[in-house]
């Protein structure tokens, strides 16, 4: 079975959130890690790995970020970290696949899918042979414990349940 390491120079996740009900702030994880070990042209004959480090969260607003890695949200000193492992991984058609699997959050742990685009298979100019996957998402934060929010005078919350992920990764052949 092959093991596929990510190349973090090339690949970054990201995620949007519903700001005030009015427009969507976005934000990334800096550190975090993702493994494919099987078959990474064919993810249905692959286990996918990803953890990611709950304090390198980053809003471009550093009081944000500090009220999200606190207890309100991600709480990140004491859950440093977010894990999702597949346990199913299904071909939808011929390059996107549906990856299922068990998302933990702070304590919480709960079946999640993604949906992987295949982008292609290459080797890079020193031999390295690369895969590439573009991933989307989208889970309600508070069924996993990110709970915080606030009542606006207009109607509605400050902060969207939904939360939408894309990722961007590049793995090289181990």
């Amino acid at each position: 079975m092959a093991t596929w390491s990510l190349d973090k120079a090339h690949s970054e996740i990201e995620f949007k959130v519903k700001h005030m009900m009015i427009s969507n702030v976005k934000g990334y994880f800096h550190d975090f890690d993702v493994t494919v070990d099987g078959n990474a042209e064919d993810l249905t004959q692959a286990n996918v790995d990803i953890s990611i480090k709950t304090a390198s969260i980053n809003t471009k607003s550093e009081s944000r970020d500090e009220h999200l890695r606190g207890a309100d949200f991600f709480n990140a000193d004491a859950y440093p970290t977010i894990r999702f492992k597949t346990n199913e991984i299904k071909k939808i058609d011929d390059d996107e696949f549906e990856l299922t699997g068990d998302l933990t959050i702070k304590d919480v742990t709960k079946p999640a899918s993604f949906v992987a685009e295949f982008g292609g298979l290459a080797k890079d100019p020193w031999g390295n042979q690369k895969v590439g996957y573009t991933v989307n998402g989208k889970i309600n934060r508070q069924e996993f414990g990110l709970t915080w929010n606030a009542a606006l005078e207009t109607g509605g919350v400050m902060v969207s349940e939904d939360v939408k992920f894309y990722a961007d990764v590049q793995f090289i052949l181990s």
